[in-house]
């Protein structure tokens, strides 16, 4: 039986690792990353021992050089910075330089030349005016692509978060990922296992006169949608892309470094409502 062949990757903004230590568990091999941020270098490098890693500006970094010091890549990871992008960031003025960022992609995989190359983002990158050129240049370089939007709990992590992911492969149109689930850590099951060790929470109104009105806006949005007589989870600050509330049957999404969600029960007049640091925690 022929062996197969080794499947190397290379990461660009690679952080601490974890889209290499993903690539690894799906049996490549990762070869280098390179992130302008030392400390996330340094994860990246406890993390992978066996890859180079290169702390310092992508746009600096020649490509031909890192081919000469890591060898053949096969497949190009990267996650561009997103931050402009994200509905996170508000009506804060956004930075096209940033987004710009996105290029160097093409610039390396025009050296790497890799079979395969996983792009992942924000899903408001395919409204980016510069999204449909960007795309059309991985096309010129020989690439199929597909860019779904794939949900984390669908494939086994428990965690809600929808990214959209540009799938390139040289030799044939690629495939959809295969959904999969496992038990997630749901909202509810997490909120269980804290009461049975002793948490509990400060429950207060809904409408007790000092929420924002938009926070009281969001709650009635989400009552209507789940129905009277039901708990959920809401978003209590920031611009949410995914309606600004959840149901407890589902994984938590993204947790920040603020306490940013809210548990929301029924009583016999209106809702209570605490906000739920420590379930957060739990369920990340």
């Amino acid at each position: 039986m022929a062996r197969r062949r080794e499947v190397r990757a290379f990461d660009l903004f690679c952080g601490g690792g974890g889209s290499s230590l993903g690539a690894k568990q799906a049996g490549a091999t990762p070869v280098g990353g390179v992130d302008l941020w030392s400390i996330a270098t340094d994860a990246y490098a406890a993390n992978l021992p066996g890859a180079k890693a290169y702390t310092g500006d992508l746009s600096q970094l020649n490509p031909r050089v890192v081919v000469s010091e890591v060898g053949r890549v096969d497949l190009l990871l990267a996650s561009p910075e997103c931050t402009h992008h994200s509905v996170a960031k508000g009506n804060k003025p956004r930075c096209e330089v940033s987004k710009q960022l996105a290029y160097q992609v093409i610039r390396f995989a025009k050296v790497f030349e890799p079979r395969w190359i996983v792009v992942e983002n924000v899903i408001q990158m395919r409204s980016w005016p510069s999204f449909p050129d960007w795309l059309q240049q991985l096309h010129a370089l020989g690439y199929n692509t597909i860019h779904p939007t794939l949900e984390a709990e669908k494939f086994g992590v428990p965690q809600t978060r929808r990214r959209m992911f540009v799938i390139c492969d040289r030799q044939r149109t690629p495939q959809m990922p295969r959904c999969y689930r496992k038990k997630n850590a749901t909202v509810e099951t997490v909120l269980n296992r804290a009461k049975q060790g002793q948490w509990s929470y400060k429950f207060s109104p809904l409408d007790n006169g000092k929420r924002a009105p938009k926070t009281i806006e969001r709650a009635e949005r989400a009552i209507e949608a789940v129905g009277e007589n039901q708990p959920f989870i809401m978003v209590y600050y920031g611009s949410d892309g995914a309606g600004g509330f959840q149901t407890l049957d589902r994984p938590l999404r993204t947790i920040t470094t603020l306490d940013r969600f809210a548990t929301l029960r029924p009583k016999c007049v209106g809702y209570t409502a605490p906000m739920i640091a420590a379930s957060a925690n739990l369920a990340a």
